[in-house]
């Protein structure tokens, strides 16, 4: 749409967000192709899952941990 020579507030109205949302938005993502930023949103939530197994795993750890002292 800027490409368009349309003007940063008509843009951001249009895609129903705020100015500074906008200027948020193509700050991060702004030198990025659609494709990488889908790849980078699936990293994201990949990563995500990832931490939240590993931290499932330390709790499991820290409980066979406890129950192996007889602390249970």
């Amino acid at each position: 749409m800027l490409g368009e020579g349309r003007a940063i507030p008509e843009v951001a109205k249009e895609l129903e967000v705020s100015g500074n949302t906008f200027h948020r938005w193509r700050a991060e993502y702004g030198g990025m192709k659609a494709g990488d930023v889908r790849r980078l949103k699936e990293l994201e939530r990949e990563n995500s899952q990832l931490k939240r197994i590993v931290a499932n795993k330390e709790l499991e750890i820290e409980g066979l941990k406890e129950i192996a002292k007889g602390n249970w």
